[in-house]
Order: structure tokens, then sequence, then C-alpha cells
């Protein structure tokens, strides 16, 4: 691709700006590939790990040896990590489900979750396909405070008011398709501690998805009881072609493994299929192409800062996920932007995204992805809902070489050239 002198000029000046975040991200990156080899090397992995099994799975030494590697890494007692989990909405569908019971509370305490979350709740779709509500548990929430930050005094009355039917405190780490700021994992662990003192056996679960590696340390070091994600994001660093994981205390995930198979098997059955070696693979080159995806998104954040646009966060700003929203003030101006991903993307830069009814989200949504496993966010990827104030949420990049052409390919298209 040919870019202008302009485009090109404001990218050596962002770099050029950007030198000591990047000094960061690598620092962050080396801290926790250390974190990763050391696991691995705990616990033996070896060339026998990468064997297949059929059938029920028993005795998969690849499986174990994973899902221990994977605890630690996580800072858990124990995990779940699956090529069976399709998405990061299944795995929390397994979460939610395999702790709620009837007449339990979901309480969400930063505000509304991800849109795909919308009819496993019962907040919306059809009564009686199946969720939450269906099933007798109730929802109730507390929106984030203007400033971003946990509002604790209506955290504390509801807890006091719903008692031990608080069953669940549930946060969402990452923004989603909210215009807020991500939650650090120090947030997290102020609202953990806040929510023991009050009520102890309440489980705080976290949505982990984008957030995986981007700081030392996960929501479980500093007191989660279930943390949730997608191998097709972060933690499967590019490599696993699918999947999806669960980490905390080990009765949490052994409630939620229930869940996942049948009670009295849980985690102890599963075959893997061949799938062994890309999620081992995935996890070790996690660290590094997180890595790549946040350099990506302060160049994105600086490039459109410069051009006028509003952008969350701002380039020279921490990070605690690899999301990076642009606001575009239209319907056009976010389309343009996302065929500027495409345009910029290894696979299918042929193609013109054009928003759709996809099947989980209230509005038209817009996706660009020409990624190598479908639907992969650690790759290159831009998406957003059609609905005021119209903001492209940009994440990934594989390598950031390819992510700077895929922002340059962004920026270009906006502007027309």
């Amino acid at each position: 691709m040919i870019f202008s002198q302009k485009i090109q000029d404001l990218a050596l000046e962002a770099e050029r700006a950007l030198a000591p975040q990047f000094g960061h991200i690598e620092e962050v990156a080396f801290l926790n590939t250390q974190k990763v080899m050391d696991a691995f090397r705990t616990h033996r992995v070896s060339d026998s790990c990468f064997q297949s099994t059929s059938g029920y799975g028993y005795d998969d030494r690849g499986r174990e040896v994973l899902e221990e590697v994977w605890a630690d890494v996580m800072w858990a007692e124990a995990a779940v990590v699956r090529q069976t989990i399709i998405s990061g909405t299944h795995a929390l569908s397994i979460g939610l489900f395999g702790i709620l019971r009837p007449g339990d509370v979901m309480y969400s305490v930063a505000g509304k979750p991800y849109d795909t979350l919308e009819e496993v709740i019962g907040l919306s779709g059809t009564p009686g396909n199946g969720s939450l509500r269906d099933f007798g548990v109730d929802y109730e929430q507390t929106d984030l405070n203007p400033d971003g930050s946990f509002n604790f005094a209506e955290i504390e009355d509801k807890l006091r008011t719903l008692g031990t039917r608080a069953k669940m405190v549930f946060v969402q780490r990452s923004k989603g398709y909210l215009n807020r700021k991500t939650l650090s994992v120090d947030e997290i662990g102020e609202l953990v501690k806040f929510v023991k003192n009050i009520s102890p056996e309440t489980y705080v679960v976290v949505d982990n998805c984008y957030g995986e590696f981007v700081e030392t340390k996960e929501p479980c070091a500093v007191g989660a009881d279930l943390v949730i994600g997608s191998l097709i994001k972060n933690p499967g660093g590019g490599m696993a072609e699918t999947g999806g994981y669960l980490a905390g205390t080990r009765r949490a995930v052994e409630l939620v493994s229930y869940r996942m198979t049948s009670v009295g098997i849980g985690a102890e059955a599963g075959a893997t299929l061949g799938q062994n070696k890309s999620m081992f693979k995935g996890l070790f080159y996690a660290p590094h192409t997180v890595a790549q995806a946040l350099k990506t998104a302060h160049l994105a954040a600086y490039m459109f800062e410069k051009l006028g646009y509003v952008v969350e966060p701002r380039w020279n700003e921490e990070r605690h996920d690899i999301i990076q929203s642009v606001i575009m003030g239209s319907a056009e101006g976010l389309c343009a932007f996302c065929r500027g991903i495409q345009a910029g993307s290894p696979v299918d830069a042929f193609v013109t995204p054009e928003p759709w009814a996809m099947p989980g989200y209230g509005d038209q949504v817009i996706m660009a992805a020409g990624t190598f496993v479908q639907g992969s966010s650690i790759e290159l990827s831009a998406d957003g809902p059609l609905r005021a104030p119209y903001t492209a949420f940009f994440q990934g990049g594989l390598t950031y070489e390819s992510g700077r052409i895929g922002i340059m390919s962004a920026v270009a298209s906006v502007l027309g050239e």
C-alpha cells in the first residue's frame, strides 16, 4: 500500500512521541514472558503434552498440564482451558450458569455487560429460550461513576439489601461497547476487598477479555474468585484456533466445570483432538503478541487524536486492555474507519465490510476483521454498533508492523485518500 506523505509523516511523528510508552510495553511483555516460561518449566511441558486424544479424553496429560500452567499464569488455584469453548460469550455463559442458582442475583457493578450477554442474562430476547431469568436468577446493576470509578456507596447499599441473594458480583474489565475507561487490576482488587468485607460468600467474577497480559498481574492475584476469557483474544497469542478459559478458586472452577461438561465429570474428561500444541504455543506467544497490539493501539490513539477525533484512552495514558476507541461522530465515519482496517489487513483485504444485524446484538454492527482465525480480535480488527456517537472500537495486530499499516490505511480511508 502507498500512503500520502502527510500520513507517513504523522506515523513517524507518533513513533517518536511514543518511545517511552513503547519501552514500558516491552518491559511488561518481558516480565509476563518470564512468568509464562517459569510455569512451563515448573509443570515440565514436553513434546508428549502435544499429543492428541479422542473420545472421552481420559488421562490427557497435555490437557492436564496446560490447565496447571494456565492456573499459575492467571494467579489462580485451578483452571479449565478447552478448545470446545467457542467464544468469550460461551465461556462467560458457562461461568454464570455454573455459579448462579434459582433465587440468586447476578449483580453487575461496572454498568451493563457486553451486548452478547443481554440474552444470556434475560435482559432481551425471547422468554423461554433458557436465559438466567428463565431459571429464576435475577439481575441488578450499578453504573460506574462519571469518572469511571466504582460507585462504592451504591454497591454497599445493594449488597446489604440483597443479603445472601447477592451470589455474584460481576465486573467487566474492558469497556465493551461502552464509552468508558477500562478497569485496572488494582481497581478490581479494591472492589474485591470492599465486597468481601460486606459479603464474604459472594463470588467476584471478572470478564477478563482483552485484558490478559496488559499488566503484570491478573485479577485472581487481587482476590477475584473467577476470571473468564477467550483464546482468540489476548491469551491465545494469535496461535490458538479456538477456545476459552475459566480460572479461579478450586471451588469456583469445579462448579463451572460441571456446567461445561456434566455434574460428576467436570474437568476430568474432554478430548483435545490435536489442539494442545496451538494452545500451548499461543500462551507462549501471548505476552509478545499483546505488546504488538498495545503499540498499535497507542499509534492509533496518537494519529486520530492529532486529526481531531476524541479517543479513549489518549495516546500517552496507561492502558489496561488492548482496546482503542475512536469516536467517529457519524455512521459514515465509523464505516470508513472499518473499511480502512479491512483494506489494511493480510486476509480478505479486498472485502468491503457492511453493517448487519449480527446475532446477539441490539443494533446493526459493522466489523472489519481480515484475520487468519475467524473472529480473532487479537488480530487486526475493528468494529462498532451503528448508534450515536458512532464509536469505532479497534484492537489487535499480530505484529506492530502490520498493525501500523492497518492504522495508516484507516487514516487514509477516513480522510478519503
